[in-house]
C-alpha cells in the first residue's frame, strides 16, 4: 500500500462511520480498487457484513467487481452462507467464477449449492474444467454429511515415493495452492486408497532416500463420505484431532473434514432448529431477502397454526356457559396455558439437544417419558400451589384456587410428557422435530389446559358462583 493511500485511509475511515456502506459504494463507483481494499480491511467483520447488507442490487456487483478477486473472496468468506450466495447471484458468471476460484473447495460448494441451478451451472462453466468437476462432486453431497463438509485441497502422496521425491512434489503443490494445510500428508496406493498419514514435521528427522511407506502412520482413522454430522461431532469429541481424512466406499481418499467445519455446521444446525421452532421455515432469513420469499417462509407455519388454534378455541366454546358464570376463570386461562407451554418447551429443548448430541435414541420413549413425568409432578405441584394461592388472594374463593391449581398441575404433567417424547416420535417417523414439535405442543397444551380448567369448574360450579 502506498504512503498516499495510507494517509487517505484514516480520512476514509472517519467518513460515514455509522454508514460504512456509503463510503464503500463511493469508492467502488470511483473505481479505486486499492483504496476500496484498504477501506474494507479497516472495517471489522461485523461492519463488513453490515455494509454489504445495506448496498443495493446495483452497488453490490460494483463493489465486488472493483475488488481484486482474492480480496473479494476474503470478504465473501466473512458473510453468512445466505448473504454470500445472495451476493454471488448478483454478479455476472465470469466475475463470480473469478471470486469462487479463490475460495476453499468446501466454501465453493456451500455458496454454489445455495444458488439456483441455472446460476450455479453458469458459474461452473466459467471455472476451469477440473475445478468445476471437483465442485460438482462436492455439491452432490448434503451439507450435513462428511462429503459435504470436506475440503479436497490436501497433500496426497504415493506410498512408493522417497522422502526426497515427496519434498519435490510438496514444493509444486504449495506453489499451486499456498493456502493448503501442510501439517499432514496423506499417503495412498496406486488405486488412491488411503494407506497412511505422515506428520510433515517428521520429514526433518529422516534421510531423503527413505521411503515414506516406512515412516508413515499406517491404518489411520478415517470417516466415510456419507458419515452424518451427529457421528462427526461424536468423533471429534472422542479424538483430539484437527481433521480426519474422508474416504469413499472403496477406501479411496476424497478429502479432509476439519474440526472447525464440523463445529460450524453443528452450530448452524442448532440455529436452524431454533428458527424452525419459532416458525421460520426454509433456511436462514435475512431482511435483505425478497419480501415475498420471507413472507412465504413465515406464512407456511403461521397459516397452519391458525387451524391448530381453532381446536383450542372450540374447547372454550363448549364451556361458554361456565365461563360466563365464573368470569374470574378468564383471568387464569392464559396463565395456565402459558405456564404449561413453558414447561413443555423446556422438555422439547432438552430432547432436541440430546437427539442432536446422540445422547438419546428415538426408541427410548418410555425412559424419557418417565423422567419427564417425575420432574413434571414436582414442578406441577409447586406451580399449582403458587397459582392457587394467587387465585384465592384474587377472588377470595378457595375452590377457585383448587380448580386452577389442580388444572395447572395436571396440564404441566401433560405438557412435559408431550414435550419430552414428541421429538423422539417425530424423529422415528422421519419428520423434522424442530418444525412440528412446537405447533403440536402449543395446540395440545392449550386444549388440555382450557379443558381441565373449565371441566373442573363445571364440576364445582355450585361452589364457585
Amino acid at each position: 500500500m502506498s504512503e498516499t493511500q495510507s494517509d487517505e485511509l484514516p480520512q476514509l475511515a472517519t467518513q460515514d462511520e455509522e454508514r460504512p456502506w456509503l463510503t464503500m459504494a463511493r469508492l467502488a463507483e470511483e473505481g479505486d480498487s486499492d483504496a476500496l481494499v484498504a477501506y474494507v480491511e479497516s472495517l471489522s467483520t461485523a461492519d463488513q457484513a453490515l455494509a454489504l447488507s445495506r448496498l443495493d442490487t446495483e452497488q453490490m456487483p460494483q463493489v465486488f467487481e472493483t475488488l481484486h478477486p482474492d480480496e473479494a473472496a476474503e470478504l465473501l468468506s466473512h458473510l453468512s452462507e445466505a448473504q454470500a450466495a445472495q451476493t454471488i447471484g448478483l454478479l455476472d458468471p465470469s466475475s463470480a467464477a473469478a471470486i469462487i476460484h479463490e475460495l476453499p473447495s468446501d466454501e465453493q460448494a456451500d455458496v454454489l449449492g445455495d444458488l439456483d441451478e441455472d446460476q450455479a451451472n453458469a458459474i461452473l462453466d466459467a471455472l476451469p474444467a477440473t475445478e468445476a468437476a471437483a465442485v460438482r462432486e462436492l455439491t452432490a453431497y448434503k451439507d450435513d454429511v462428511a462429503g459435504g463438509l470436506m475440503v479436497s485441497e490436501l497433500l496426497r502422496f504415493n506410498e512408493k515415493l522417497t522422502v526426497g521425491q515427496m519434498i519435490e512434489q510438496l514444493a509444486g503443490d504449495l506453489e499451486r495452492d499456498r493456502e493448503m494445510d501442510v501439517r499432514y500428508g496423506y499417503v495412498c496406493d496406486d488405486q488412491n486408497r488411503l494407506v497412511g498419514v505422515l506428520p510433515m514435521q517428521n520429514l526433518l528427522f529422516v534421510k531423503r532416500a527413505s521411503r515414506i511407506a516406512d515412516i508413515m502412520i499406517r491404518n489411520p482413522l478415517s470417516v466415510r463420505d456419507t458419515t452424518p454430522l451427529e457421528d462427526l461431532v461424536e468423533f471429534f469429541e472422542t479424538h483430539a484431532f484437527l481433521g480426519v481424512p474422508v474416504v469413499n466406499s472403496d477406501g479411496g481418499l476424497m478429502g479432509i473434514v476439519q474440526r472447525k467445519a464440523v463445529d460450524y455446521e453443528a452450530f448452524r444446525a442448532a440455529e436452524s432448529d431454533y428458527l424452525k421452532s419459532q416458525g421460520i421455515v426454509g433456511g436462514e432469513e435475512l431482511r435483505t431477502m425478497p419480501l415475498l420469499l420471507r413472507s412465504r417462509r413465515r406464512l407456511s407455519w403461521l397459516s397452519i397454526n391458525i387451524v391448530l388454534n381453532l381446536g383450542a378455541a372450540s374447547v372454550i366454546a363448549l364451556f361458554q356457559d361456565t365461563l360466563q358464570s365464573v368470569i374470574a376463570l378468564a383471568v387464569f386461562l392464559p396463565i395456565i396455558s402459558d405456564m404449561s407451554g413453558c414447561s413443555g418447551n423446556q422438555a422439547v429443548a432438552i430432547s432436541m439437544r440430546e437427539l442432536s448430541l446422540g445422547l438419546v435414541r428415538p426408541s427410548e420413549f418410555l425412559r424419557v417419558w418417565w423422567q419427564e413425568v417425575s420432574l413434571g409432578l414436582v414442578n406441577g405441584t409447586v406451580l399449582g400451589l403458587l397459582v392457587a394461592i394467587c387465585a384465592i388472594v384474587f377472588d377470595g374463593n378457595p375452590y377457585l384456587g383448587l380448580v386452577v391449581g389442580l388444572a395447572l398441575m395436571l396440564n404441566t404433567l401433560i405438557a412435559v410428557s408431550i414435550g419430552g417424547t414428541i421429538p423422539l416420535l417425530l424423529k422415528k417417523l422421519k419428520v423434522d422435530p424442530a418444525v412440528a414439535s412446537g405447533p403440536l405442543l402449543t395446540t395440545v397444551t392449550d386444549m388440555c389446559g382450557f379443558f381441565l380448567v373449565l371441566s373442573l369448574a363445571t364440576l364445582m360450579l355450585s361452589k364457585l358462583v
